[in-house]
């Protein structure tokens, strides 16, 4: 019996101290990769659980490991949506994070892993600044952040990296100066900037071992230092510099020759020789005097005669004008009378030119200005012509239609948007102009609150469209007829950016053009409001015409439904894959989708997201998509991506198919949800054939309900990752038409 003991004791030892000499992944690794795998929204991943578990020791998709210690990250390419978590930096040995080409937002992680060597974060959707904790991180060999959005001044951070060999920032919309740490980055060869709006000159480069350097498209200026140029790879192009570059210092000269030194005694040959060298020399100077004296006097009598022929021909010509004039165009003399009409009619062409204020004169003849407006600009109109005549320029005989519009006031800084640096407020457009003699239509227009006031009746009652989270909207109607739709942003949406920020933002905006996204005309940034204008569509929102206005609710046949729905897809293809960089729309409903004069789809609000993208208008927002029951369920958790727009796309074809609001309060709770109601419903065609909109009358293809519903599904997927692009829906509306 005691033998028997002994045994089972001897076993129980045997398995503890195997159970200790196996490698578990460390636990802070774990919990590293729980928080990791919920704040990227519990992505498909082998392995990946959201408490405990060994990454190690189970192969976790994308997990490197060192014995129990995980080293790198590898998850690049797997659309990957969410956030990146602040429990980030305890990663105990992590070594290489490669998280690009993903749909992540958020912030970067303020604290970060001390041991990283080599960090990607690059093609996501980060906003915010680049942390200051990036000083910890004194081994990294590679840093790259480009193509996001992220925002501020480049912080001082590098003096500890100098190991860093590759440094990528572009693509972001970071301005202000380079910081003096990067002139510490003595292992750097590659430096990416581009693309952004930094300011200032390269100076902290120009001893920086560079191999490669892109700052094309900022607003770096003054001289480029020499050194640089020196570089094998020096892409520049898109910035305001200086011509000149930044010479080397010259060499120190004496200011008199060095002499030979002089002996104490000198032979009397030798004193005879350089009496007559020096004398031989003093002669040569008096004579090269005396040449350079009969030049300059050669020069000036040539100069006076030549100002006495000039006078005596000008004379001639006055005097000879008239005859010259009957022996080369006698038959076109023109009467008093035709001169002083023909001055008539280019003060009348000047005023008319002034009357099309803005980028794009074909459309801005339906835009008058404000008396105020027009005696500025006739004035300087006035000054231009002088300008030209003064030059010898005779503006009679320049064609109205292509005359160079006169210069405007001095603009802001010039903002890089992608690859192409644009002026927000359209001055680059004028100054184009000048050169090319067409005017471009890529800039909105500027409106006086006055003018905004005069064309909505001071905002009037009657005027009032409605209200959104970020401010109201008022009709207006120039003097033409012509109606504009003006979204006056609140304080809480005004407060989000600064002027510049407004002004990337309008820039932005006027970017955005597509056949079903409302036209966007024009903005207003005057004592303390910001109003962006739009055109008007008299027919309303989709939600108007589903649930409130019934003449047109009946005009909605089963096609004139599939060919909205495929309108707004078309929006939202172009605002998530054509667009660069993409952009979520944030606040997708029916009620933003406007009908024009046609019925056609035109999406509202696109570009808008940064006013929403922190503080009280994203949650405003949020609550306010779900308490309409258009938000997505990752929305709780603070995320929202392009996923998210389709999750509500889903929702407004579910409005499409059934009639109903996307949450009615006034039914049973078990039906106030329009998704939670219909989920169930979409793969049973009888019921599904219920839930159509009694107003078509039963004409609906039985196939075409059944793709319509099969959209529809794969649209509000409680998972992101399992949501369609919109290019997919796109192609499957245009088989159902």
């Amino acid at each position: 019996m005691g033998f028997v003991k002994c045994g089972v004791f001897f076993v129980l030892v045997a398995v503890l101290m195997a159970s200790f000499s196996v490698s578990y992944t460390d636990p802070n690794d774990v919990t590293a990769m729980n928080s990791l795998f919920v704040s990227l929204q519990y992505p498909q991943l082998i392995g990946w659980l959201a408490m405990g578990g060994d990454p190690c020791s189970d192969a976790w998709q994308g997990v490197g490991c060192v014995f129990s210690n995980i080293t790198s990250l590898t998850l690049n390419g797997l659309n990957l949506g969410g956030t990146l978590n602040s429990d980030f930096n305890k990663f105990t040995s992590i070594i290489d994070i490669d998280i690009s080409d993903n749909h992540i937002g958020g912030d970067i992680p303020s604290a970060l892993p001390s041991t990283l060597r080599n960090f990607s974060l690059a093609r996501n959707q980060f906003t915010g600044r680049i942390p200051d904790s990036l000083d910890s991180l004194g081994q990294l060999l590679d840093l790259s952040f480009h193509n996001n959005q992220l925002i501020g001044e480049i912080p001082d951070v590098f003096q500890q990296m100098t190991s860093l060999t590759n440094l990528d920032l572009s693509g972001n919309n970071l301005s202000d100066q380079l910081p003096p740490s990067m002139g510490t980055l003595s292992s750097l060869s590659t430096l990416h900037l581009q693309n952004n709006r930094l300011t200032g000159t390269l100076n902290v480069l120009q001893d920086l071992p560079l191999e490669y350097l892109n700052v094309e498209n900022n607003l770096f200026s003054g001289p480029i230092p020499e050194k640089l140029l020196d570089i094998p790879n020096f892409r520049k192009d898109g910035n305001p510099f200086n011509t000149s570059i930044i010479p080397s210092p010259p060499p120190a000269i004496s200011p008199f020759p060095s002499l030979p030194p002089v002996a104490s005694i000198t032979p009397k040959s030798e004193r005879s020789k350089g009496f007559f060298a020096s004398k031989r020399v003093i002669w040569i100077a008096v004579i090269g005097v005396v040449v350079i004296i009969i030049i300059l006097g050669l020069c000036l009598l040539m100069s006076t005669c030549c100002k006495g022929r000039k006078a005596n021909e000008e004379g001639n010509e006055r005097h000879n004008v008239s005859v010259y004039k009957s022996r080369i165009d006698e038959p076109n003399i023109k009467s008093s009378f035709e001169r002083n009409n023909q001055e008539k009619v280019t003060k009348e062409s000047t005023v008319k030119l002034q009357d099309q204020y803005g980028p794009d004169a074909r459309r801005q003849e339906a835009f008058p200005k404000a008396h105020g407006e027009l005696d500025i600009d006739l004035k300087r109109m006035a000054a231009y012509s002088k300008q030209k005549m003064d030059h010898g320029i005779n503006m009679t005989s320049v064609d109205a239609n292509f005359m160079p519009l006169p210069p405007l006031p001095p603009p802001p800084p010039s903002l890089p948007i992608g690859n192409v640096i644009a002026n927000p407020i359209g001055h680059a457009a004028h100054e184009k102009s000048h050169s090319t003699g067409t005017l471009t239509s890529h800039f909105p227009r500027i409106f006086t609150i006055a003018t905004l006031q005069q064309y909505s009746n001071s905002f009037s009652e009657e005027n009032f469209v409605g209200e959104g989270t970020l401010g109201s909207v008022y009709r207006a109607e120039l003097p033409t007829g012509k109606l504009l739709a003006v979204k006056k942003l609140n304080c809480g949406a005004s407060k989000q950016q600064t002027d510049e920020e407004f002004l990337q933002l309008v820039s932005s905006i006027s970017k955005t053009q597509h056949d079903n996204i409302v036209e966007f005309v024009g903005y207003c940034n005057e004592h303390g409001q910001r109003l962006l204008v739009y055109e008007y569509c008299k027919h309303g929102t989709l939600y108007d015409a589903l649930h409130a206005d019934e003449e047109i609710h009946r005009k909605f046949s089963w096609n004139a439904r599939v060919r909205l729905a495929l309108g707004a897809a078309r929006a939202l293809q172009y605002l998530h894959e054509v667009c660069q960089p993409p952009i979520v729309h944030w606040n997708f409903k029916s009620s933003n989708i406007l009908l024009d004069d046609n019925l056609v789809a035109r999406v509202s609000d696109c570009g808008l997201a940064p006013l929403k993208s922190s503080g009280f208008a994203t949650e405003l927002s949020g609550r306010v998509l779900s308490a309409h029951g258009y938000g997505a369920p990752e929305l709780e958790l603070g995320s929202y991506t392009s996923k998210s727009d389709v999750y509500s796309f889903g929702v407004v074809m579910l409005e499409l198919l059934t009639g109903r609001k996307s949450y009615d309060r006034s039914l049973s709770r078990g039906e106030q949800s329009l998704v939670r109601w219909a989920i169930h419903q979409l793969h049973d065609i009888d019921a599904l054939s219920r839930m159509v909109d009694p107003s078509i009358n039963g004409a609906c293809p039985v196939k075409s309900l059944s793709r319509f519903a099969d959209i529809i599904s794969r649209c509000v997927q409680w998972e992101p990752e399992f949501r369609p692009l919109m290019s997919e829906i796109v192609q499957d509306l245009l088989c159902m038409l």
